[in-house]
């Protein structure tokens, strides 16, 4: 099992990408129990993205994981802020 896994997020964070996240990070569950969503390139995420984080988080919750939120900043920061993402991610 390794320590973490970096998951790249797309620049278009929406319902669109719903299939491909959720296949990431199930994969990636298979490996580890800590998780980094590099938002480096991200400049949109919209409220569905925010569900699938929010699905995420749970799956992590369960079986005692970590998400972790790297490189987020701009308009996608905002989101994040505002919706208490703080409190379900930490941040790098």
């Amino acid at each position: 099992m390794s320590d973490f896994v970096v998951i790249n997020m797309p620049e278009r964070f929406d319902f669109s990408t719903h299939g491909w996240f959720t296949k990431a990070y199930e994969e990636a569950l298979k490996n580890t129990k800590k998780i980094v969503l590099d938002f480096s390139r991200v400049t949109y995420v919209d409220s569905s993205a925010l569900g699938m984080m929010v699905l995420l988080h749970r799956q992590l919750s369960t079986n005692a994981g970590k998400g972790i939120i790297r490189n987020v900043n701009g308009t996608a920061k905002d989101i994040l802020d505002m919706a208490n993402f703080e409190k379900l991610f930490s941040y790098e």
